[in-house]
């Protein structure tokens, strides 16, 4: 981690910042990370539609919206804020450097590396005719620490950075580098100063966590996730999003007994064909996924699992994505996030044969949307009129409070004060017009 030096406290004393961010949990955690950083040397953090003095929009380079969400997001700031200081970072940032620094009204570009080290950048607040661009090779890309704290009632802690996997659609090998982990002894430090917040849960993510392995010890994902067991005040960890053939048995008998680590995995698919998982270049087949899917399910009946799911990529035709389809409804998958697959540059599949037209993707993505919706639901189903405990958030909205179960059940209670950022036992009573499950706490 970048220090920040003593010459700039107290520097920007009273001046506000704001925050976009756009992305995966990592971002998240990288966000108010930086925050924490800019507010010992004398920023207060503002909420980004109430103005700043200075904004830092982080971006995300997944879908091939990102040069219009990052111009739409910057227009809004300084529609609000006129005179305001923009940085960009992120993912987006890293890979279009250039194009980002000649957008109008953007101050200064930070690369992956260089996002931690902006106190240390900030000299004044003067607006740039051209952004400032501090990047770096993609190859230097060092760890840097990080974790979100305030924003929720759980906090996103980062352990492990950048990807080995050369998955033919993505981009994130370009943007983040190679696989880089924290140490254990770091990551449950991390897991201290969040506990010492009073924040009771925490959400482990990476870009690839399963692949996480100590540059110190050697210790692997198990090893660390037993550590982090053992950290006093948190009472709930979940585990974001970890490939098939990196869960392990011994993961699995874990999250089982264990009295912290919730039921619940989020697993990327990707697809329900062989053909498209070879054209993908995923580590995994179905019958692979299958297998881990039921195994979980079998030890832990009442586990909620995740799926992401890309339609449209190169190559997957009807029949393709019919296989795909009836793959997830064999499966016991209690939700979906679905892409459509969108071209990247410097990425294998754009070169690919077989496009598929955007309409047909829009189609496809539509059709398993209503999958998942009724996949949620059944998961839901299952449990009304059970006792359930889950964590509520601090914001009333509209007379409620809103929190998860254990295994990933989204319910809501009538709001009081006393039952903020608390983990109680409720029974679950029917759902809302919005899925959500209305729900009555237990005396």
């Amino acid at each position: 981690m970048f220090l920040i030096y003593s010459t700039f406290a107290n520097m920007f004393e009273g001046k506000k910042v704001a925050f976009y961010t756009l992305g995966c949990k990592l971002n998240f955690s990288e966000s108010s990370t930086i925050a924490r950083q800019l507010n010992e040397i004398g920023f207060i953090r503002n909420d980004f539609n109430l103005g700043a003095d200075l904004f830092v929009i982080n971006t995300c380079s997944v879908t091939e919206n990102a040069n219009k969400e990052c111009r739409r997001i910057i227009r809004k700031a300084k529609k609000t804020s006129p005179n305001s200081f923009v940085v960009i970072t992120g993912c987006f940032a890293q890979l279009k450097p250039k194009v980002i620094s000649e957008m109008e009204g953007v101050d200064m570009v930070l690369g992956a590396n260089e996002k931690f080290n902006l106190p240390n950048l900030l000299e004044n607040l003067e607006n740039k005719k051209v952004g400032e661009i501090h990047g770096c090779e993609i190859s230097e890309l060092s760890y840097c620490s990080s974790f979100s704290l305030e924003e929720r009632s759980r906090s996103f802690l980062k352990i492990q950075d950048g990807c080995d996997y050369p998955c033919t659609y993505c981009t994130i090998p370009l943007a983040r580098g190679k696989s880089r982990c924290g140490t254990i002894i770091d990551i449950t430090s991390n897991a201290r100063k969040i506990a010492e917040s009073e924040i009771k849960e925490i959400v482990i993510t990476g870009v690839n966590i399963g692949e996480f392995i100590d540059p110190i010890t050697g210790g692997n994902f198990f090893e660390l996730i037993k550590k982090l067991e053992d950290v006093e005040g948190i009472e709930r960890y979940r585990i974001s999003s970890i490939e098939p053939n990196l869960i392990t048995d011994e993961i699995i008998e874990f999250v089982k007994n264990s009295k912290k680590f919730m039921p619940h995995f989020h697993i990327p698919l990707q697809s329900g064909s062989d053909e498209i998982l070879g054209k993908m270049k995923r580590r995994y087949r179905t019958d692979l996924y299958k297998n881990k899917v039921e195994e979980i399910v079998s030890e832990i009946p009442e586990v909620c699992i995740g799926a992401d799911i890309i339609v449209g990529f190169p190559g997957e035709t009807d029949e393709l994505f019919n296989s795909t389809l009836n793959f997830i409804k064999e499966l016991p998958i209690s939700y979906l996030h679905v892409f459509s697959y969108s071209e990247r540059e410097n990425t294998l599949a754009i070169n690919m044969d077989g496009v598929v037209e955007k309409q047909k993707r829009s189609g496809r993505s539509k059709m398993l949307r209503i999958l998942s919706d009724k996949l949620q639901n059944a998961h839901y189903q299952k449990y009304i009129e059970a006792t359930q405990t889950a964590l509520f958030e601090k914001e009333n909205k509209n007379g409620f409070l809103f929190g998860f179960t254990d295994n990933y059940i989204k319910v809501k209670i009538p709001f009081s004060e006393s039952f903020v950022q608390q983990k109680l036992k409720i029974k679950l009573l029917s759902f809302d017009e919005k899925g959500n499950v209305l729900s009555e706490v237990k005396k």
